[in-house]
C-alpha cells in the first residue's frame, strides 16, 4: 500500500492523506459473512453517555473474521482481498476446499491465488496459522491466542507483528509490538507472518468532519468546563488543573498506574513493555 496526497482544493483538503487503496480487490463483501452493528452513541440501556465522544458516523456492517482458524488439514484459496471498515488491517476471503468461505486478516505478502492452511502439519510459510510450539524459534508471527480455542486476542491490527524467543515447559515467551515479553501457552494458535497495511499509521485525517464520518465525536478540554462539570474547570481567566491532573471522576490521569497489583496474569510476563 501507499500514501496518497489530496490536493488542496478547499482549507480542509489541504495536508490529507489517503491510502491508495491498491491492494483491495473487490468493493463488495461476501454477504453471508456480514452481521449488523447495532449503533449506541456511548448511551447504556438507561440512556446515559457511558463512554464518551462516540456517536454519529457512517452506517457499517460488521464482516465476521476467523480468529480461530480451527479448520485443521483443510486448505484455502485466497478470493480477494477487500476492506474492513471495522479495523484497520485489510481481510482476505478465503474459499476452503469443502467449500466453506470465511474472512482471515490479511499478512503483508498473501495475494489474491495464494493457499493457505492451518493446523500441526502445515508448513511455515506466510498465512498458514499452527500452535505456538510447532513455530520454530525466531519466527515472525501475528493473530495470537491468549487461551487455547478461544480465538486471536493478541497483534491484530496493522503492520504489527511478534516474535518467538523462547520455549520452556508448557509455555512459549513472545515479545509483543509494545516491547513486552510475555508466556503463552504451547497450544495456542498463531499465524505465521507481519500483517499488511503497515502504512496507516502515517495516514493523515486532515480535518475534523472526516472523524466524524467514523463516529468518533469532539473532545472539550476540562479547563474549558465549569467545576461542576470536571475537576480543572472554573477559576478567573486561564488557569491550569491547579495541581494534578484529573479524569473527569477525579482519578489522577497522566501517568497514574492502574493496573492491579495482584493480576493473575502478572506472573506470565517476562518484561513489560517498552513502548
Amino acid at each position: 500500500m501507499a500514501i496518497r496526497k489530496i490536493n488542496p482544493t478547499s482549507p480542509g483538503q489541504r495536508g490529507m492523506t489517503k491510502s491508495d487503496y491498491q491492494e483491495i480487490t473487490t468493493s463488495t463483501p461476501e454477504k453471508s459473512l456480514l452481521k449488523p452493528i447495532k449503533k449506541t452513541a456511548g448511551r447504556n440501556n438507561t440512556g446515559r453517555i457511558t463512554c464518551r465522544h462516540k456517536g454519529g458516523g457512517v452506517k457499517k456492517h460488521y464482516r465476521v473474521i476467523d480468529f480461530k482458524r480451527e479448520k485443521f488439514g483443510v486448505p484455502a484459496t485466497v478470493k480477494s482481498v477487500e476492506y474492513d471498515p471495522n479495523r484497520n488491517v485489510r481481510i482476505s476471503l478465503v474459499f476452503y476446499a469443502d467449500g466453506e468461505k470465511r474472512y482471515i486478516l490479511t499478512p503483508e505478502g498473501l495475494n489474491v491465488g495464494d493457499v493457505i492452511v492451518s493446523g500441526p502439519e502445515a508448513p511455515i510459510q506466510n498465512g498458514n496459522a499452527l500452535p505456538l510450539e510447532l513455530i520454530p524459534l525466531g519466527t515472525i508471527v501475528h493473530n495470537i491466542e491468549l487461551e487455547p480455542g478461544r480465538g486471536a486476542k493478541m497483534v491484530r491490527s496493522a503492520g504489527n507483528s511478534a516474535q518467538l524467543m523462547a520455549k520452556e515447559g508448557n509455555y512459549v515467551t513472545v515479545k509483543l509490538p509494545s516491547g513486552e515479553m510475555r508466556m503463552v501457552r504451547k497450544e495456542c494458535m498463531a499465524t505465521i507472518g507481519t500483517l499488511g497495511n503497515s502504512e496507516f499509521k502515517n495516514v493523515h485525517i486532515g480535518k475534523a468532519g472526516r472523524k466524524r464520518y467514523m463516529g468518533v465525536r469532539p473532545t472539550v478540554r476540562g479547563v474549558t468546563m465549569n467545576p461542576c462539570d470536571h475537576p480543572h474547570g472554573g477559576g478567573e481567566g486561564k488557569t491550569g488543573p491547579g495541581g494534578h491532573p484529573k479524569t473527569p471522576w477525579g482519578k489522577p490521569a497522566l501517568g497514574y498506574k492502574t493496573r492491579k497489583s495482584n493480576k493473575a496474569s502478572n506472573k506470565l510476563i517476562v518484561r513489560r513493555r517498552t513502548k
